[in-house]
């Protein structure tokens, strides 16, 4: 191309009109680019997860983020959506709420189109409202606390049942199946860990009448690691059963210092506690605790070929809510699919009215933004890991 232009301007130089030659020139040389170098913009869809990706709890931020960007791996070798790209924005809320609202500004300033996460409903409650003000849809794959959608807001949803529901069956197990008369309630004072103990203390007053006690309520600070005190306290209480409502590593330091101050009867606590990490911070003393959770995936016929994925993928079995955030990733895509580009409340109101198919089964939302169905069980750990125990009758 060079070669042309100096070809042209030997055999123009002598004639008048240098601005035809000067034209010339950058017509070949700047002006013809090969179609082969020139840049092209692909077009991305940025979708958000967000929850404790570091700290003492960064293992279950990475859960979800584990499960999200599976699903939109496999939608980009799909060929993403109308041929865009889906990129995952990955924020670290710390399990702290200001940092969720923070993490949650800085996903709207990236122009995310829609949030999974958070993990803690601490994070999730103030995030919520920084979404609903921007009209951006958030899937909450693991916040069980009422609040989150009890606040009236449209683009808030949850693939994950409720601490009121989990509450309830913790209270019907107590006292049908293992006959608890004194019982002792511990919580680390987060909005999760105090309000499934709440929800707790409002069911087993039904059982009132068939001598159940509950001999006291306490709190404990989230990040302490000495709670011998407390335990040597409840150990004066004549207890048949303590519950604690909180995370695995404050659940694995409470059942070790039991046992070695001598509190010899059983634990009982919730989803946030059932998670390997417990039985490695707790060793031995872990056998024996009864948890709350939803049932058995590895038994869902509709969740094999996930699992089969997922640990192809990452060399590792699956942990608790990773499924949860799969599903609620896939169930955000299929929605920005089936929906015109940029019409949020064509995309929320699109959510709220599917009914989904994937991996936990069949998903459906009411009104508020709760998954229709989500049954919990209580699971017994074991000195290998944790067995489902008991299903409550329906």
């Amino acid at each position: 191309m060079v070669k042309t232009a100096l070809f042209l301007m030997k055999k123009w130089g002598s004639l008048k009109g240098g601005s035809i030659v000067l034209c010339l020139m950058t017509f070949f040389v700047v002006g013809c680019e090969s179609p082969e170098t020139s840049p092209v913009v692909q077009e991305e869809i940025r979708i958000g997860v967000a929850g404790p990706m570091t700290g003492d709890q960064s293992k279950l931020g990475g859960d979800l983020q584990r499960g999200a960007r599976l699903a939109v791996e496999e939608w980009n070798t799909r060929g993403g959506i109308r041929g865009s790209t889906i990129v995952l924005e990955v924020g670290d809320d710390q399990r702290d709420p200001k940092q969720a609202v923070s993490v949650a500004n800085k996903m709207v300033n990236l122009g995310i189109v829609g949030m999974i996460g958070h993990y803690n409903s601490s994070a999730s409650i103030p995030a919520s409202s920084v979404y609903h003000d921007a009209g951006i849809p958030m899937i909450t794959p693991a916040s069980t606390n009422p609040r989150l959608t009890e606040q009236g807001y449209k683009n808030v949803f949850r693939v994950v049942g409720r601490d009121d529901q989990q509450g309830n069956v913790a209270a019907k197990f107590i006292a049908t199946q293992l006959k608890a008369k004194r019982i002792a309630i511990l919580h680390d004072k987060t909005t999760y860990g105090q309000g499934l103990a709440e929800e707790l203390r409002k069911s087993l007053l039904r059982y009132k009448a068939e001598g159940l006690e509950l001999v006291s309520f306490d709190g404990l600070t989230q990040g302490d690691k000495d709670f011998r005190g407390i335990l040597t306290r409840l150990k004066e209480q004549n207890l048949d059963l303590y519950f604690f409502g909180g995370m695995f590593p404050e659940g694995g330091l409470l059942v070790k210092q039991a046992n070695e101050v001598g509190l010899n009867v059983p634990m009982m606590s919730g989803d946030g506690v059932i998670d390997p990490k417990f039985i490695e911070i707790a060793g031995k003393a872990a056998e024996g605790t009864y948890l709350t959770f939803t049932p058995d995936t590895e038994k869902l016929p509709q969740a094999a070929a996930f699992l089969k994925k997922y640990r192809a993928k990452y060399g590792e079995d699956l942990a608790p809510y990773a499924i949860y955030a799969y599903d609620a990733t896939n169930i955000l895509l299929s929605a920005l699919s089936e929906t015109k580009k940029g019409d949020k409340e064509k995309l929320i109101e699109h959510i709220r009215g599917m009914k989904y198919q994937g991996a936990l089964g069949s998903l459906t939302f009411d009104e508020k933004g709760d998954v229709t169905e989500s049954p919990y069980i209580v699971w017994l750990t074991k000195k290998e890991g944790f067995e489902a125990f008991w299903t409550p009758p329906e």
